[in-house]
């Protein structure tokens, strides 16, 4: 019997914060046993210095990342795509799921208002990664 591990996209338009966090905690809480991507529509130079900090503070190295250009290849093979901000800056690809996470974007903003984002990232990728784990999801 083969086993299908669920594939996430986290995608926003530059995928320098809210993505890669939430890319960064899918990969910690499915520990392998989900397939995660994270992309932007337009992507950034380098991460948010400050969410590269409060993903350390949570003890998730995130140094090594870069901000990702979105491609077909990662939409398509998502079972779900995570959308945060992008409104109509990311495209739509027909037949995905999709599901729009209302967050406020870190950019400029000093650590203790980045640290909310991330413990609400935190609590929606560890519900999705539940969600999509569950026996016949």
């Amino acid at each position: 019997m083969s086993y299908h591990r669920p594939e996430v996209l986290f995608l926003c338009v530059h995928n320098a914060g809210r993505s890669q966090m939430a890319a960064a905690f899918a990969r910690q809480i499915g520990a392998g046993r989900v397939i995660v991507y994270s992309a932007g529509s337009a992507p950034g130079e380098t991460l948010n210095p400050a969410v590269v900090e409060v993903m350390r503070e949570r003890g998730i190295d995130i140094t090594g990342e870069r901000p990702q250009k979105l491609t077909d290849e990662m939409a398509l093979s998502a079972d779900v795509v995570v959308t945060m901000g992008c409104g109509d800056a990311c495209p739509v690809y027909p037949g995905k799921r999709y599901v729009d996470w209302e967050l406020s974007d870190p950019a400029g903003k000093p650590l203790d208002e980045v640290r909310p984002i991330r413990d609400d990232i935190e609590r929606r990728v560890q519900h999705l990664i539940d969600t999509l784990l569950e026996p016949n999801s």
